[in-house]
């Protein structure tokens, strides 16, 4: 017995209707971002403050570069703590506008446009037309990721990048083409989050399946050509660095953040006295930390294994990067009630995002129509049934108090990959924006949790989401 995959054949053409469902959505999507990106935005904060000097520099013909004074002398001194791809994409833009403080704010409200525009490109490549269409529309009107655009962060990109090399790997009636294509892309996306790598052996799955050899060989193909955009910025850092670093410098940095006796699940300064005290490079001090962290690991296994909880919590359980990051801008614009009123609304959105994308996941993992094949239909149903009995009991659990949703996403996560009996395969426009959450969960597991890291799978979730109710997808004869 074969079982049809669960969505339509992937779609070659680009019908009329297409230019205008994806012209509506995108100037959907465009204006409230416009609005926030020019009312809301101010001088950049945080990590943003990096990303927008990084780009000033860049624009200036400087490189990715500040100045250091040394013996009284100003001195050139190149860096890449933090990746180079989204201050390079902004640059030209300041050298030809400037850079003023709403060039960043606006050129992420057309980021964030396009992204929805792709979500529901991917998703008409799984779901049905208007499913698709229920796809972007909800990354259009997220009220996080339009709040996102008044901040000079990378998550929107990122996401972007991502999910177009999806969407270009999927579109393609050349699976190799489309493998490279979307491998490429990939790797552009690396510059600006380098976990994009650890999506690129996902892409072998539009290949046909074979035997273990061409199954590896799919797996490694597109992670070696992820790697040809990316390349050249190495040999840049092994160059004028203190030492070769893949994109940036900051991979054991955060390791220790997660890892030291310090360690909180989130976010924490590392100090000279944590560890690290006689380091002069930037590369340098990063192979440090990496080593301490390590060590820490080893020297306390179980604490740093009770702290991925903690950390996932942190990362999916509640969304306030965004209005904290505003307030700290220009706080004179967000006094307490605002601030409290708006950070509800994010977290909130999030929560009903995360929990309607794990009844899309029971949705799509709906058995086959009976027809002659009614074995097959019965135990897919025993199956989606006990499914959704551990749904609502995450449900349970995510109204508690303390409030926990990261325990869905981790179904989310993990129920498309298992085996399950008599449920149809889902295809690889479902599977590889899984894949991208799949690997952010490891990441934030691993590293440390912040919600500002979820904004990369907003779309993940909404592709999820509609997909609830869906019509069961049908058995083919054997």
């Amino acid at each position: 017995m074969s079982v049809a995959a669960a969505g339509p054949p992937p779609r070659t053409t680009w019908a009329p209707s297409d230019a205008v469902v994806g012209t509506a959505l995108f100037v959907v999507a465009l204006l409230p971002r416009l609005w926030a990106a020019i009312k809301l935005a101010g001088e950049p904060v945080w990590d943003g403050h990096y990303y927008d000097f990084g780009a000033r520099r860049i624009a200036q013909g400087a490189g990715y570069s500040d100045d250091v004074t040394i013996a009284g002398h100003v001195v050139w001194h190149p860096w890449c703590h933090y990746p180079v791809g989204y201050s390079a994409i902004l640059a030209p833009f300041y050298r030809v506008l400037g850079a003023d403080a709403h060039v960043a704010p606006v050129f992420n409200a057309f980021t964030g446009a396009a992204l929805a525009v792709v979500t529901w490109a991917l998703a008409s490549h799984a779901l049905s037309p208007a499913r698709a269409r229920i796809a972007g529309l909800l990354v259009a009107l997220h009220p996080g990721l339009i709040l996102y655009s008044a901040l000079v962060m990378t998550e929107p990109l990122a996401a972007l990048l991502t999910l177009t090399a999806f969407w270009l790997a999927v579109r393609d009636d050349v699976p190799y083409r489309g493998l490279a294509l979307g491998a490429l892309v990939l790797g552009v996306g690396a510059l600006v989050r380098p976990q994009a790598l650890l999506c690129a052996p996902f892409l072998g799955l539009i290949l046909p399946r074979r035997r273990l050899g061409g199954a590896v060989l799919a797996m490694a193909a597109p992670c070696l050509l992820a790697l040809l955009p990316v390349l050249p910025w190495t040999a840049r850092n092994c160059r004028v660095m203190d030492g070769c670093a893949l994109v940036s410098t900051n991979a054991g940095w955060n390791l220790a953040i997660g890892a030291f006796p310090r360690a909180t699940g989130r976010f924490e300064t590392l100090k000279a006295s944590d560890g690290c005290r006689d380091v002069t490079g930037q590369v340098q001090q990063d192979r440090c930390w990496f080593t301490y962290g390590v060590e820490q690991i080893e020297a306390s296994t179980s604490r740093w294994l009770g702290l991925m909880p903690v950390k996932l919590g942190y990362t999916f359980d509640h969304e306030s990067f965004a209005v904290e990051y505003l307030r700290e801008a220009r706080p004179g614009d967000w006094p307490e009630g605002r601030r409290v009123a708006v950070r509800a609304l994010t977290t909130l959105v999030e929560r009903l995002f995360v929990c309607a994308a794990a009844l899309g996941v029971v949705a799509l993992v709906r058995p086959a129509r009976a027809g002659s094949k009614r074995r097959a239909w019965s135990v897919g149903s025993v199956v989606q049934g006990a499914l959704l009995v551990l749904v609502l009991g995450l449900f349970a659990r995510a109204a508690s108090e303390p409030p926990a949703f990261w325990p869905l996403v981790l179904l989310v996560s993990v129920v498309p990959w298992l085996p399950l009996p008599g449920r149809a395969a889902w295809p690889p426009a479902l599977k590889l924006p899984v894949a991208l959450l799949a690997t952010t969960v490891v990441t934030h597991a691993v590293f440390f949790g912040e919600d500002r890291y979820h904004m990369v799978v907003v779309p993940v979730f909404a592709l999820l989401a509609a997909a609830v109710a869906r019509a069961p997808a049908r058995v083919s004869a054997p």
